[in-house]
């Protein structure tokens, strides 16, 4: 869908985009036409693809926003807190967690390099006390549910406001007190200092290099959102001293241009150090929401080129990120920041072929955003990008309320059904084996499979598929779960088909496995017996990528708390 057909469509009235989206929107995937002949056995044909759809949802630390609920909480309460919130995840059919791990220049993980986090313990520097560490914890509780564990960082902001206890010894204010500056209500790194990009990068690669993440997080802050002194006047943020040495080398960018350098130099390299520690590693960025002004033509409000010197859109042109982020907290039908405007606009900016799953604000509905925005959003997300759709939301907080309205709409609609992350074959291409796996039984509307899986390699998950007199039905298991019970869809109906396939970190799904059914009367010596099987090709639906390796919404994405 072109530019030009979603500006006139941001245009129309929000009761009839909701017309079209409910129209245009059957979200269902075609089952594959290709038969493939194995060992010369029978055929088997028309296995439906699993839906893919990135459904991500932020973890906010900062201010303690999503977890843990205050400072200072013991450990078997912090630990309690996050597996409600995962299990609240997995029950919404999200499938990937982005975790703030880094809110100011700290750590909610054990780190030799910055001090633990206020938020965590309620004074910076203290470990949790027994000890744990929380991003371990994190990661092994995530995949143990089948969802992605994405780490956040604040690449630059050094204390924020909510911060009421006393700065370790440890923080980069006191280590380098020469590149932080107090800004407004907060400390900032300087991010044209080479010690403050290289310090964020040796953090970042840290956590890469120790962790099983699947993927590292950064938003929109860069250089911080512009503070007004007491007249309403613009404060400059205060980097002259790197700004006087850059002149004084013989530089001649403009100051605002010497800013963007500063952040796309940062951005470039954290990318290419990512792939170079660990390829299947994601990278996204998730910055505000617009470009410039009039970008799409109609596009009013804050521009993050000039104000925040980010310039996203070249980093999206480049590659330099594996998934983008744009967080549009926008109405559909609001012209001045229209929601499908301005997704249309990025997904026409990518021209690496990446990921663009925009952002999206629940925590809006019943404020800004009627009951049904965020349903809507997902479905032209959908429509905009089809291949590799996906959404993140911010921020878990609205979705803890299992009876919410929102949380039930979203259950029962767009997310009725789980779904796979799509894949990222730029980032690793080889297809996993399927995994060895056999019927234990089918009893009660129920069928049982055991999978032997290798933990240590390269599987997230994997997925069973029941045939029964034509309908299919699937479940989506976490590679750390060897058995699996599916719920038949039809109780009474007999069971035609089981396969199994598993699917890689970087989304790649195997061959099939047809596994043999077990027969009434022998059905009870089955555990002693050898299936046979049949594996069937696969396809990927990802195509494959050569490219190597309103009004002034700076107030409210500083509410946001992020």
């Amino acid at each position: 869908m072109t530019t030009a057909r979603l500006r006139w469509l941001s245009q129309i009235s929000l009761a009839a985009l909701t017309l079209i989206a409910m129209s245009a929107c059957s979200w269902t995937q075609a089952h594959r036409q290709n038969d493939a002949k194995i060992k010369g056995t029978p055929v088997v044909s028309a296995v439906p693809e699993i839906p893919r759809e990135f459904r991500g949802v932020w973890v906010a630390t900062v201010a303690n926003i999503d977890w843990p609920s205050r400072p200072g909480l013991s450990t078997q309460a912090q630990q309690d807190e996050l597996i409600t919130i995962l299990d609240r995840c997995v029950e919404m059919n999200f499938n990937a967690v982005v975790l703030q791990v880094r809110p100011t220049a700290d750590a909610l993980y054990a780190s030799n390099l910055e001090p633990w986090s206020y938020y965590l313990t309620g004074e910076m520097g203290l470990a949790p006390k027994p000890f744990y560490d929380p991003l371990a914890f994190a990661v092994h509780q995530a995949h143990a549910r089948g969802l992605e564990l994405h780490t956040w960082f604040n690449p630059y902001r050094a204390l924020h406001p909510s911060d009421k206890g006393g700065v370790a010894g440890n923080h980069i204010s006191k280590t380098h007190p020469q590149v932080v500056h107090e800004y407004g209500p907060y400390l900032w790194m300087d991010p044209s200092e080479p010690v403050v990009q290289q310090h964020s990068i040796n953090v970042i690669l840290d956590v890469v290099r120790r962790y099983d993440i699947d993927g590292v997080h950064m938003d929109d802050y860069f250089y911080p959102y512009i503070v007004q002194d007491g007249d309403g006047n613009d404060v400059e943020f205060p980097d002259d001293r790197s700004w006087n040495a850059y002149k004084d080398s013989g530089g001649r960018l403009s100051r605002s241009d010497w800013r963007r350098k500063s952040v796309d130099v940062f951005i470039q390299r954290l990318y290419k150090q990512v792939k170079k520690t660990k390829p299947h590693v994601q990278v996204g960025i998730s910055p505000f929401g617009i470009w410039k002004p009039g970008h799409p033509t109609q596009i009013k409000g804050f521009n993050q080129y000039e104000g925040l010197f980010a310039d996203a859109k070249l980093w999206l042109n480049k590659g330099w990120i594996d998934y983008f982020t744009p967080q549009l907290y926008w109405e559909i039908a609001k012209p001045d920041q229209s929601f499908t405007a301005l997704l249309s606009w990025w997904s026409d900016e990518n021209r690496k072929h990446r990921h663009v799953w925009p952002g999206i604000a629940p925590y809006r509905t019943g404020k800004q955003f009627d009951e049904n925005e965020i349903q809507y959003q997902i479905k032209w997300s959908r429509i905009i990008t089809p291949k590799n759709p996906g959404t993140v939301h911010f921020s878990m907080k609205s979705y803890m309320d299992a009876d919410s309205d929102l949380s039930k709409q979203i259950r029962k609609t767009v997310y009725a059904k789980p779904a796979l992350a799509p894949a990222s074959p730029w980032l690793g291409s080889q297809q996993p084996a399927p995994p060895s796996a056999k019927v234990a039984g089918i009893a009660d509307g129920v069928v049982s499979v055991q999978a032997e899986l290798d933990l240590t390699g390269d599987v997230r998950v994997w997925v069973v598929q029941i045939q029964q007199a034509g309908t299919w039905s699937y479940d989506i298991i976490p590679a750390t779960q060897s058995t699996a019970t599916i719920q038949l869809a039809e109780a009474e109906a007999p069971v035609d088909r089981v396969i199994v396939s598993s699917v890689s970190r970087t989304g790649i799904q195997s061959a099939y496995r047809s596994l043999e059914l077990p027969q009434p009367e022998i059905e009870a010596d089955l555990e002693s017996e050898v299936e046979t099987e049949a594996v069937i090709e696969t396809q990927t639906s990802s195509e494959t990528v050569t490219e190597s390796t309103d009004v002034d919404e700076s107030e409210d994405a500083e509410s946001d708390g992020k």
